[in-house]
């Protein structure tokens, strides 16, 4: 059976509202997390992701509350990340309305934590959020970064990625740092070369500009394509990426209500 290509929208979130800017700088308003997650649902993503950028760089929690409030208003899964360093924080996510939780800065500082969290909540719950850019003094090209992709840390990408994967991580949530906000494609390259390296559902972001560039990450190995601004902004809508994904002979899901009755035709 052919699995279906999964539209997430990404809710960056700084201070209480969504943002998006370049590389993650040069930050502008997007809007209030609440009523974008309350559009997408309605408009037929297939999930959707809310990002605390600044929690792991400013040393403070996610914000539950608003977490919380967006669960409430969205009928499809749910991951959050951002500031998420132990066990009881994933908890606490899960109970405040996520159905999975994404981890990458507390989990490259300490990678048992990877261990820990499969363990206790399994697999399934687990994202590995990698922020990747090229560094020529890895193996593969590619480094992985911290903080909202502010540091460097010289470790192989693709080795971190299958070494997160065997640890447990049930998906990975890989950012192109370099394509971030570019709005110039998706890094294929990239996708590619962690397509190779593991099996677990593989989510491509980082830019995307136009619906015509979410087939090729498909093609190039990705189970889901994300994208922030485009959405955000109106650029492409969730039914403009499900019917170029068609065009190229991708299966999409079509929309469900609440009730779990097929929604309107795209």
């Amino acid at each position: 059976m052919t699995v279906a290509v999964r539209v997430i929208p990404c809710l960056d979130v700084d201070a209480g509202r969504v943002v998006k800017g370049v590389h993650f700088a040069g930050l502008r308003d997007a809007g209030d997390p609440v009523e974008l997650a309350r559009r997408y649902g309605e408009q037929g993503a297939d999930e959707l992701t809310f990002l605390d950028i600044s929690a792991s760089a400013s040393g403070r929690q996610t914000t539950y509350e608003t977490v919380r409030r967006t669960a409430e208003e969205v009928f499809i899964p749910l991951t959050v990340g951002g500031g998420v360093r132990t066990v009881a924080d994933v908890d606490a996510l899960l109970r405040a309305g996520a159905d999975k939780v994404a981890v990458n800065t507390a989990a490259i500082d300490r990678p048992e934590l990877i261990d820990q969290i499969a363990q206790r909540f399994g697999r399934q719950v687990l994202v590995l959020s990698a922020d990747v850019r090229r560094g020529p003094g890895t193996a593969s090209g590619f480094e992985v970064t911290t903080h909202g992709g502010r540091r460097g840390t010289g470790i192989d990408a693709l080795a971190w990625i299958v070494e997160a994967c065997e640890r447990g991580a049930g998906e990975v949530l890989l950012n192109s740092m370099d394509a971030d906000g570019t709005r110039d494609g998706y890094d294929l390259p990239l996708i590619e070369q962690v397509r190779r390296a593991v099996t677990v559902p593989l989510i491509a972001s980082g830019g995307a500009g136009r619906a015509a560039d979410f087939p090729p990450a498909v093609a190039a190995g990705a189970d889901a394509v994300l994208a922030a601004s485009v959405f955000h902004f109106g650029e492409v809508t969730i039914a403009d990426v499900k019917a170029a994904l068609r065009a190229a002979g991708m299966t999409v899901r079509e929309p469900v209500t609440p009730l779990g009755e097929r929604g309107p035709a795209e």
